[in-house]
């Protein structure tokens, strides 16, 4: 979940490295570092903390140099201090890594006995320790970093910088993302486009096992048989890249308000003629699917419970959903009738690549739902299907899980098509409902200032429950998710009729319970557990629309009036008040909304 980056370049490149870091603190802000060849000598500046921390120690210790790497921590193997701060150096090399170096242990005691003395707690001074022995032995420093990699095993994406050695640069992937930036004159490398799109459009994306040399005037990539490859340089759109939080205070409030129009331009993406099914990908067919197994982590995998009910309820299909980090524990079932679909922001969640590589070979068709249509997981996938969300770099996911969610939409009703449980008519409607989603969704971010003030009494709680029932349920838990991420507030989410089977226990007067309940077919259910809390003194925020609200009754300690929506759509919709709800929250009480403790935006390391 490390963010690194590396330039040989033509100018002084502390400053675009840490440029650079900015874009990639979503990964990690434990510590951070850069090491750059000043004179040909290998110089290192480090520190604890946000990215800031590593700024000002530049300003007063400048570090010089036209060819560097840099690195900003999400800690793995030892906490977060400057000893364990990257780059780690031994001797004449510095290296930068994204992993985990499942080996290390005994890579330490065969160099510990080869009288190497660690600095460190961490896995990945390993990896410079090994290679340094390697250049003491005799080896050239490609030879040396390409004898290290035969030695390692786990997920890695590396950078390696060699002292005196100033038009060199050697990067390495192994599942974890790596891109090589092409520049004029210069040579970047970087965990994702983001942080190279100020210095190039010229992207090339390392693939799993590649070994890439980077010089000023070459790039040259071995695969994992370490045979030369030609990988294909991509064109990316910078403005699709812009990062910067357009007047708001957070990149969260940002990106909650970009929901109608994120949707908006998806639904265009994905619109086809007139009133017929919505145009996916070619490959997408689920006429001859037995089942459909959808795969995700965290929130993505909230969004894959909520499509479980539409597959189930509009195709006809049968659904198993699963959490990314157990599902090829248990050895699952799988048949070549089988659907699968991955669900992932970055496209690089590791615990779901090493699932969707799980099912390769064993089922009919593998579909991959992803912000990244340039991410591995797109890439190993047979159809990728692209959310058009835009760069998300809040850690907690909005617009992306609601762009998840309409994606996913699209694809339930394209198997209802398939299947023949969706006639013309009834697929036309659910077209033109959604539609109307961007709509719904603005008249859901109007109610920002009621939550603000229902935000301000959460923010004083210490455990909140979230209520939801059929696709609500998902959301329940989505709404708990987000309080816990960003407010630090224990929160928990939880199926209405499963209220009676334990969790009522946690309720009296000081607990907040949040309802989410649109006036649907399972309204009066719900609003018998709502009495049930009630009846305990809990205090009940409901989220419903005019006529539930009016149906509720007196006792309700608040009631939020949402749009009335199409079943469809309520998940959907019902999403904003949630993210409004812990975001407020968290600015309540003072809480690092963007870059909440111990989290990391993108989740590379099992």
């Amino acid at each position: 979940m490390c963010g690194i980056v590396g330039v040989l370049g033509t100018h002084e490149v502390s400053p675009q490295i840490l440029d650079a870091l900015k874009r990639l603190e979503y990964r990690g802000y434990d510590s951070a570092g850069i090491a750059t060849l000043n004179g040909g000598n290998l110089e290192r500046r480090r520190a604890v903390g946000k990215l800031v921390n590593l700024s000002d120690l530049l300003v007063h210790e400048p570090l010089p140099g036209k060819a560097g790497i840099g690195h900003t921590r999400w800690a793995t193997h030892g906490a977060p201090t400057v000893a364990n701060a990257h780059p780690h150096a031994a001797g004449p090399v510095a290296v930068v890594h994204n992993g985990i170096i499942e080996n290390h242990r005994s890579l330490r005691e065969e160099l510990t006995a080869a009288g190497v003395r660690f600095a460190s707690e961490t896995d990945t001074e390993t990896i410079v320790q090994l290679t340094a022995q390697h250049l003491a032995q005799g080896l050239d420093p490609v030879e040396a970093a390409r004898a290290t990699l035969a030695r390692l095993e786990g997920a890695f994406a590396l950078a390696f910088l060699f002292q005196d050695q100033e038009d060199l640069l050697i990067g390495a992937r192994r599942g974890s993302p790596l891109a090589v930036g092409h520049g004029e004159g210069e040579v970047y490398l970087g965990s994702d486009a983001i942080a190279l799109a100020p210095m190039t459009d010229r992207i090339t994306y390392l693939e799993e096992g590649d070994m890439a040399v980077l010089q000023r005037g070459a790039v040259t990539v071995y695969d994992a048989d370490n045979r030369r490859a030609n990988r294909a340089v991509t064109h990316i759109r910078l403005d699709n890249l812009r990062v910067d939080k357009a007047g708001h205070r957070h990149f969260m409030a940002k990106e909650i308000a970009e929901q109608p129009s994120v949707l908006r331009g998806a639904l265009e993406f994905y619109s086809g003629p007139g009133d017929e099914a919505p145009c996916l990908p070619e490959g997408v067919d689920f006429a001859a699917a037995g089942r459909v197994v959808l795969v995700a982590c965290g929130t993505a995998y909230y969004a894959a419970q909520v499509a479980k009910y539409w597959f189930e309820q509009i195709a006809g299909i049968a659904v198993e959903c699963d959490i990314a980090s157990e599902f090829r524990y248990r050895n699952p079932v799988l048949g070549p009738r089988d659907v699968a679909i991955f669900i992932s922001q970055s496209g690089e969640t590791a615990d779901t690549l090493a699932a969707l590589r799980h099912v390769q070979g064993r089922v009919g068709q593998v579909l991959s739902v992803v912000n990244v249509p340039t991410s591995t997981i797109a890439r190993e996938s047979d159809v990728a299907l692209p959310i058009h969300a835009g760069p998300e770099i809040g850690v907690a996911s909005t617009k992306a899980f609601t762009a998840q969610l309409l994606v996913l939409a699209l694809l339930a009703l394209r198997a209802g098509r398939d299947t023949g449980r969706l006639d013309a008519d009834t697929l036309a409607a659910h077209l033109r409902d959604l539609a109307a989603l961007p709509g719904f969704m603005a008249q859901a971010l109007d109610r920002g200032e009621a939550l603000r003030d229902i935000a301000a009494e959460l923010g004083e709680a210490r455990d909140v429950l979230f209520l939801g029932r059929g696709p609500m349920y998902p959301l329940a838990l989505e709404g708990a998710l987000k309080l816990k991420e960003i407010s630090y507030i224990h929160a928990e989410g939880h199926a209405s009729g499963e209220l009676k089977h334990g969790p009522i226990a946690l309720i009296d007067q000081h607990v907040p319970v949040v309802v989410m309940a649109p006036r649907d077919a399972l309204f009066d259910k719900t609003m018998s557990n709502v009495a049930e809390v009630m009846a305990r003194q809990g205090q009940v925020i409901l989220l419903s629309d005019r006529a539930g609200l009016a149906e509720a009754g007196p006792g309700i300690a608040h009631g939020l009036a949402m749009p009335a929506v199409p079943d469809l759509l309520a998940p959907i919709v019902y999403a904003v008040p949630a993210q409004l709800l812990a975001y407020h929250a968290a600015v309540y009480r003072g809480t690092d909304v963007d870059q909440p403790r111990n989290l990391a935006k993108s989740v590379t390391v099992e």
